[in-house]
């Protein structure tokens, strides 16, 4: 049910319902691992009298520390994590006891004007079986019901730069009974699919630094060597979740080294191979150089064509992983855009110097 664009302007405006309602979005916190692999206590449960706590998005393994956006690139221009969605976030009790003071708060306030209005309107729909065109009323905010489910709000995503996006959740809170779908208009109602969107949203791959032969100077057509340690290859996983009582959804995403590209950061070059792209070939990328190889081309790298004039030219490296999923009810990895970190490194070319006799 959605209430009027007036009413979502009245409340938009003059209400402010502890955080519950802004725009019509209600905000449930969220909740960050420490980036290195740990998790933390999920957040919600109950208190002797029934009242559950809001539900928290929380994030384990290789993602960042503070919440912010990781350092993968999906390679889907086109892809996004979801912007907001609709998640547990009070029992009957605690939703009553927020909506019931605040909402007469917000009505005693002097000067509230037709904000009442929309109150009034939103009181009712909870209290008295009010009668939408939708969506019947609720008796007493389900008290009854308390511990047999949860109200539902909307959750904006904190890392999402469009806001109109992030508000667009803007459902008023809904009932859910314990291990019941939410009702299916409400599109945006969390899965295990969003919260591998999250967490590959907030995953923190290792840098990229590509080991060369010869290391920073080179010289014009020479091959230099380029490989990646062996180290870089292990799989890299970042779970997102959501527990409280009645409900629990979880999903891991896995990033799997793919391929290595690279950009020698001048046209005066020549890449091996010829479209810049290293594979991984029997699980390495490239050959570490060796004495005694220095007249055999490598199956990874750059010849230079001029010299970079006594400054140097950015070789950009870029590490693509391959992402997948899985997570609650689903049976085998799921495959998600491709992923890519970058790095640069700067190359000095120079002249090979010849003696005239």
């Amino acid at each position: 049910m959605r209430l009027t664009r007036a009413a979502i302007a009245c409340l938009t405006l003059s209400v402010a319902i502890s955080g519950l309602l802004a725009s019509g979005v209600a905000h449930a916190d969220e909740d960050f691992g420490n980036g290195t692999g740990g998790e933390k206590e999920a957040q919600g449960g109950s208190d002797k009298t029934g009242i559950f706590a809001a539900a928290k998005v929380q994030y384990s393994g290789a993602v960042t520390k503070d919440g912010s956006s990781g350092n993968v690139t999906s390679a889907d221009v086109n892809w996004d994590p979801p912007p907001c969605w609709y998640a547990p976030y009070l029992g009957a009790k605690d939703f009553k006891k927020k909506m019931s003071a605040n909402i007469k708060d917000q009505l005693d306030t002097p000067g509230l004007g037709s904000g009442g209005t929309a109150l009034g309107q939103l009181q009712r729909h909870y209290e008295d079986n009010y009668g939408w065109t939708d969506t019947p009323g609720y008796k007493d905010y389900n008290v009854e019901k308390d511990g047999e489910g949860m109200f539902w709000a909307g959750v904006e995503n904190p890392n999402e730069q469009d806001a109109l996006a992030r508000m667009s959740c803007s459902d008023i809170p809904f009932w859910v009974d314990n291990g019941e779908p939410p009702p299916p208009q409400h599109e945006e109602a969390i899965t295990p699919e969003m919260l591998a969107a999250l967490a590959y949203q907030h995953m923190e791959l290792p840098g990229t630094k590509v080991t060369l032969a010869p290391e920073a100077n080179t010289k014009v057509n020479l091959p230099t060597w380029a490989w990646l340690d062996k180290a870089v290859f292990d799989d890299v996983k970042a779970t997102a979740a959501i527990n409280v009582p009645g409900f629990n959804l979880e999903a891991t995403t896995t990033a799997t080294p793919k391929s290595l590209t690279l950009d020698p950061g001048t046209k005066d070059a020549t890449t091996i191979p010829a479209n810049g792209e290293c594979p991984i070939v029997d699980g390495k990328i490239g050959e570490p150089y060796a004495k005694g190889k220095s007249k055999e081309t490598p199956t990874c790298g750059i010849i230079y064509r001029r010299s970079s004039g006594g400054e140097t030219f950015p070789l950009k490296a870029s590490l693509t992983w391959e992402i997948s999923w899985t997570g609650t009810g689903q049976a085998g990895a799921v495959g998600m855009p491709d992923g890519t970190i970058e790095a640069v490194q700067d190359i000095t070319v120079e002249e090979i110097q010849s003696i005239n006799r």
